[in-house]
């Protein structure tokens, strides 16, 4: 089984690039894109084989979540069940019968980090529902989460240190996800790759250099980590100043 997560940076402007090629080459039982910036009514679009499911912000041209399933879930579910945060259109769950998929366009920091404290808010809400989830059945997290864990994890670590997406409180709010019982699925089967990063900044020509930061992740229950056979980053992906990543987990072990 096959899952892709993409922040595609504005969905409709991925339509006019390679976002359908990419979909059909990988061929993904489950596609999870962030940032869409769109409302569903904006964009008449629909692939053959797949449900859809968006999650939109009020803001227009703002966030935004979707998921294209070849398989139609139990149950679908918008938000992270908190009721304190605004409607930014950043998670969808959808239910399978052996576990759920989450998927979450984490809210950035912001420019001296003026976001922290709902950042913060938002981690340990997301973390809660996880938990409450995992209780149920196992979690199989993805998306853009807006942090670079580790040094490795991203292009010369000393120079960013505090910046949005590398303070302390985000570093610490991943390692305290995983403590709970999660697996970050890319680190756990390639422990000491270096330079492999899923976003670069237009701005300063990242991507050419190959200056960029690993936020977009797959984490899942430490209950199917044995089922995890392959965590991949598509870095030759374009279409995005983020590149997808993807999971294959053993089929025979999750029933979906």
């Amino acid at each position: 089984m096959k899952i892709v997560s993409w922040n595609v940076n504005g969905f409709r402007a991925g339509l006019k690039k390679n976002f359908e090629a990419f979909l059909n080459e990988v061929d993904a039982d489950i596609f999870c894109i962030q940032e869409t910036k769109m409302q569903e009514d904006q964009v008449d679009v629909s692939f053959p084989g797949y449900h859809q499911y968006f999650a939109s912000a009020e803001r227009k041209g703002y966030s935004g979540v979707a998921f294209f399933s070849k398989h139609e879930p139990l149950s679908v579910t918008y938000g992270i069940d908190a009721l304190d945060h605004p409607e930014e259109g950043r998670s969808i769950t959808l239910e399978f019968a052996d576990f759920y998929v989450v998927g979450v366009y984490v809210p950035n920091a912001q420019q001296n980090l003026k976001r922290i404290d709902y950042r913060q808010k938002w981690d340990q809400d997301l973390r809660a529902y996880l938990l409450k989830l995992n209780e149920d059945k196992p979690v199989v997290l993805c998306g853009d989460l807006n942090v670079a864990h580790e040094p490795i994890d991203i292009y010369n670590p000393k120079m960013s240190k505090n910046s949005p997406g590398y303070s302390d409180i985000e570093r610490e709010g991943f390692s305290e996800l995983l403590n709970e019982g999660f697996v970050d699925t890319y680190r756990h089967l390639h422990p000491y790759d270096e330079n492999m990063y899923t976003w670069w900044s237009y701005r300063s020509f990242g991507r050419d250099r190959n200056e960029g930061w690993r936020i977009d992740y797959f984490v899942i229950s430490e209950d199917i980590e044995e089922s995890l056979e392959a965590a991949t980053i598509h870095m030759d992906v374009l279409g995005s100043d983020h590149c997808p990543v993807s999971i294959e987990l053993n089929s025979e072990h999750l029933e979906i």
